[in-house]
C-alpha cells in the first residue's frame, strides 16, 4: 500500500453525530473503565475548539445539546471500545438520567487554552477512588490515564514532539505529485474509499426522511423533489446539506470522517457523487477524484490545525471537493491550481462558530463557491497569485489558507466563544 493511501486509508473513520460530541463521551466513558464506585464529581476541561464545536451541537439519539449533556451521557452509557461512536446505544431514559446528573451539579465542564489542537482532561472523582485521562491532537488519542494517583499510561503527543525536522506526510508531497498519485493508483487499492459513500449517502437519507431537518426538504424541493435532478450544482448542494443538517441535528446515523471530522468528511464526498451521478462519469473516476479531494483537504488542515477558529469544513475539505470536481471535469494540474487560488480568494476566513445548524449554511455557500471556482479555472480564469493570500505555487497557498486559522485566527477564536458563553448569562 502507496503512503498516500496509508494516509487515507487511516484518516477515515465513521462518526455518530458531531465528532466532538462522541469523542468528549469516550474520554469520559474510557476514565469510567479505571473507577468503580459512587459518583462524586466528573471535571472535563476541553480546548476552545473542543467546547466551541460541542456547545450547542446535536447528540445521537438525543433531544439534548452541550457540552455537559455529552459528558453525562459518556459517563451513563457511552461504550468507549466504540470509539467516535461511542453514543450509539443512547436511548430516551439515558437522557433523562443524564439530565438528572448534571441537575445534581456533579457535572462540571471548564473551557481550558484558547487553540487549535485538541484537548481533553476528564478527571473522575468516586467513592472508590479517582481516575483521569487526556486526549491530545485527534480526537480519540489518549496520551495519559492516572488512576488514584498512579500513572498507567503516558506517552509524548504528536506536539510535545521535539523533533524540529518532522514534517507532516502530507507536506512531503507537492499537489503535481498527489495528482500523479490519483491518476497512477491502481483503483484497487483506493477501492475502500466507496465505503465513505454508503456511509455518507444513509445519513442523506435519514436527513430527508426526517421531520426535524428544513434545509434538507428545502433543498429537496428545489431539486424538483429528486435525489439527482438534471442539476449537478442543485444535487449536489442537497446531498451534502442534507447529510450535513442530519449530522449535526444528532440524527442516529454516521458520517465517514476525514481528519477527524465528519462534515469535511461529507464535503469532500457527496458534491462529488451528485457530479458523477448527473455526468455519468466512471466508478474509478469517482475514486480517484474523492482521493485528491481527501488529500488536498489533509493539506490545508494540516497548517490550521484540527480545530480552529475557521470553518475548516468549507475552506479545506471545500478546497479539497472543489479539485476533485475539476478532476472529474478533466482539469489539468493548471486548472486545480487556478480552483485553489479562487477558492482561497473567496471564502477563506469564514469563521467556525461550533457544530451547530450553521453548518449547514456553511455547507452551502461551500459547495457554491466550489463549483464557481471550477467553472472560472476551467475557462482560465482566477484571482491571480500576485493578489492577496495566494501563493507563488498551490503549496503555498494551501499553507497561507491554513495559517489564517492557526496561528492568525486564534484571538478570533477567543471572541466566538466568549459571545457563545455570554449568551447563556
Amino acid at each position: 500500500m502507496r503512503e498516500l493511501t496509508r494516509l487515507i486509508y487511516d484518516d477515515m473513520r465513521p462518526a455518530l453525530g458531531v465528532t466532538e460530541p462522541g469523542a468528549i463521551a469516550f474520554a469520559v466513558a474510557t476514565a469510567k473503565e479505571y473507577v468503580s464506585g459512587e459518583l462524586k464529581s466528573l471535571r472535563v476541561v476541553l480546548n476552545s475548539g473542543m467546547y466551541k464545536n460541542a456547545f450547542t451541537c446535536g447528540i445521537p439519539n438525543s433531544q439534548e445539546v452541550g457540552n455537559e449533556h455529552a459528558a453525562a451521557l459518556g459517563y451513563i452509557v457511552a461504550d468507549a471500545s466504540k470509539g467516535l461512536e461511542s453514543l450509539d446505544g443512547v436511548r430516551f431514559r439515558h437522557n433523562r438520567e443524564a439530565k438528572a446528573l448534571i441537575g445534581s451539579r456533579k457535572v462540571k465542564v471548564e473551557l481550558g487554552e484558547v487553540s487549535s489542537r485538541i484537548y481533553i482532561r476528564v478527571e473522575i472523582a468516586t467513592t472508590e477512588g479517582t481516575a483521569s485521562v487526556t486526549i491530545q491532537d485527534t480526537h480519540t488519542n489518549v496520551t495519559q490515564i492516572i488512576k488514584n494517583g498512579v500513572t498507567i499510561l503516558d506517552k509524548v503527543s504528536e506536539d510535545d514532539s521535539t523533533d524540529d525536522a518532522h514534517i507532516p506526510i502530507i507536506h512531503r508531497y507537492t499537489l503535481r505529485q498527489l495528482l500523479r498519485y490519483v491518476q497512477s493508483v491502481p483503483i484497487e487499492e483506493i477501492r475502500f474509499i466507496s465505503q465513505a459513500y454508503s456511509v455518507n449517502l444513509g445519513l442523506f437519507e435519514q436527513g430527508i426522511k426526517n421531520r426535524r431537518t428544513t434545509f434538507a426538504h428545502y433543498l429537496y424541493e428545489r431539486n424538483g423533489e429528486r435525489m439527482i435532478s438534471d442539476d449537478e450544482q442543485q444535487s449536489a448542494s442537497l446531498l451534502c446539506n442534507g447529510a450535513i443538517e442530519a449530522r449535526v441535528l444528532g440524527l442516529s446515523h454516521p458520517a465517514m470522517s476525514i481528519t477527524g471530522s465528519g462534515a469535511h468528511g461529507l464535503i469532500a464526498t457527496l458534491p462529488l457523487y451528485a457530479s458523477q451521478q448527473v455526468n455519468g462519469y466512471t466508478e474509478e473516476q469517482l475514486l480517484r477524484a474523492t482521493a485528491l479531494s481527501y488529500l488536498v483537504c489533509m493539506y490545508i488542515k494540516e497548517y490550521s490545525g484540527r480545530l480552529s477558529a475557521f470553518c475548516g469544513c468549507a475552506i479545506a475539505a471545500g478546497t479539497g471537493m472543489a479539485c476533485g470536481l475539476a478532476y472529474l471535469k478533466g482539469g489539468t494540474y493548471k486548472a486545480l491550481t487556478l480552483t485553489i487560488q479562487n477558492m482561497a480568494s473567496s471564502i477563506t476566513g469564514m469563521i467556525c462558530d461550533g457544530g451547530n445548524h450553521g453548518c449547514t449554511m456553511k455547507g452551502v455557500v461551500a459547495v457554491d463557491a466550489a463549483y464557481r471556482s471550477v467553472a472560472f479555472a476551467l475557462d482560465g480564469i482566477t484571482i491571480e497569485s500576485k493578489h492577496g493570500i495566494n501563493g507563488r505555487t498551490p503549496e503555498d497557498t494551501m499553507r497561507h489558507m491554513g495559517l489564517i486559522a492557526s496561528p492568525g485566527m486564534v484571538h478570533t477564536e477567543g471572541v466566538i466563544v466568549d459571545i457563545m458563553k455570554n449568551k447563556r448569562g
